[in-house]
């Protein structure tokens, strides 16, 4: 979606429409999203509140509200299912579609964009650029091109003339610090990265970064699109079966470890929350991480019993995201994305829980889970928080 934070925002508000409008930022916050005129004085997602405020002091700051948000991304995620169930939902805004068996139905990819742009618009009055390509790699630099409000198709045939002139940075997973390091090589365009030996990359950035940037100036990565995505899905929607999980896309890729601890105490909340008023109880979690040059990593553990209770499900997962950081060195890759999945569920069946040792104290923490359940069932998601999320 084209600014889909300050677009969904001010859709119902016209006195905003032509004026610079920033979502989130805030002295010591960050940018979320800002709307067209608020971009052409510079402001960009992720740019920290200050430094916007600054480039355009006169523009309208709003607190993102995400229960008028989500909604909305939800709705437009279906409007993308009735093409195709092969969508992959990487944030709020922003899908990955394979429609290759739509092509019969609904005609060619350029014919499916104008399907969607225009139930979008009418729907949900705001627009979307799409991007399309063989690979998803080369789709996302295409929806980028299209901004705002277009359509870009990259054919493989015409990859190397219509992207190898561009700059380094154009590519999807080569963020700022990666750029700046190419450009110190003497690597500024896609072209020049694509000139290098991929062993030689190799050697001069690291092995998992040289094989995916190689890939990447050739547009042969091969990255795999994966259906669901963003959220917490229920079964048989994205995930699979016998389990539930919650991965998010973070607004800015984040290396701080605390912040990503937070993220994913919040994530396996709602993740624990669903496996409790779904009636079932889970054995094995697993988390993941997708790193900024888009590696995903994976790590697994399985405990004694099942269980349904959050503080179990987070030790685990805190285990395994610590131990997929210390994997990377002492300086690992910011993180993009993070997600954890509880998985072999049942039925929970009397019995089930973990058994306290012989003077063991029970530390209560599945009767606070049934509170807090019973406060947000009540009351909403925002009605009882963790303090450390606060």
């Amino acid at each position: 979606m084209d600014a889909f934070y300050a677009s969904v925002m001010i859709r119902d508000r016209p006195e905003l429409h032509d004026v610079p409008v920033v979502v989130g930022g805030g002295h010591r916050g960050v940018v979320l999203s800002a709307n067209y005129p608020a971009r052409r004085h510079g402001i960009r997602s992720g740019m920290p509140g200050a430094e916007a405020a600054r480039l355009c002091p006169d523009a309208v700051t709003m607190a993102p509200d995400f229960g008028l948000l989500t909604p909305v991304s939800r709705a437009i995620m279906e409007t993308f299912r009735t093409v195709t169930p092969l969508v992959e939902v990487t944030s709020l805004d922003e899908a990955f579609l394979d429609v290759r068996g739509a092509l019969r139905l609904f005609g060619s990819p350029e014919a499916i964009a104008e399907r969607l742009r225009s139930r979008i618009r009418a729907e949900h009055g705001i627009t979307c650029s799409v991007g399309i390509a063989a690979t998803i790699s080369v789709a996302k630099l295409a929806s980028r091109q299209a901004k705002p409000d277009g359509v870009r198709v990259i054919a493989p045939d015409r990859f190397v003339e219509e992207v190898h002139p561009l700059d380094v940075g154009v590519l999807y997973g080569v963020g700022e610090a990666t750029r700046q390091r190419l450009h110190r090589l003497g690597l500024v365009s896609v072209g020049d990265v694509a000139a290098i030996p991929p062993d030689l990359l190799r050697r001069m950035l690291g092995r998992h970064l040289g094989t995916h940037l190689h890939a990447l100036v050739w547009g042969a990565d091969r990255s795999e699109l994966v259906p669901g995505g963003a959220g917490v899905f229920g079964f048989g929607e994205g995930e699979p079966e016998g389990s539930m999980g919650a991965q998010h896309t973070l607004a800015v890729d984040v290396r701080d470890r605390d912040a990503l601890r937070r993220e994913l105490l919040r994530l396996t909340a709602r993740v624990a929350a669903r496996v409790r008023a779904a009636g079932r109880t889970g054995r094995t979690v697993t988390v993941t991480v997708r790193y900024s040059d888009f590696t995903t990593v994976q790590r697994s553990r399985t405990l004694p019993e099942p269980t349904d209770v959050t503080q179990d499900v987070y030790a685990a997962a805190l285990t395994l995201l610590d131990g997929l950081l210390d994997a990377r060195g002492p300086r690992p890759l910011a993180v993009r994305l993070v997600g954890v999945r509880v998985e072999g569920l049942r039925r929970l069946r009397p019995g089930d829980g973990r058994q306290l040792v012989l003077g063991e104290r029970d530390p209560g923490w599945p009767d606070a889970d049934r509170a807090v359940d019973r406060a947000v069932d009540r009351f909403g998601q925002a009605a009882v928080r963790r303090a450390s999320l606060l």
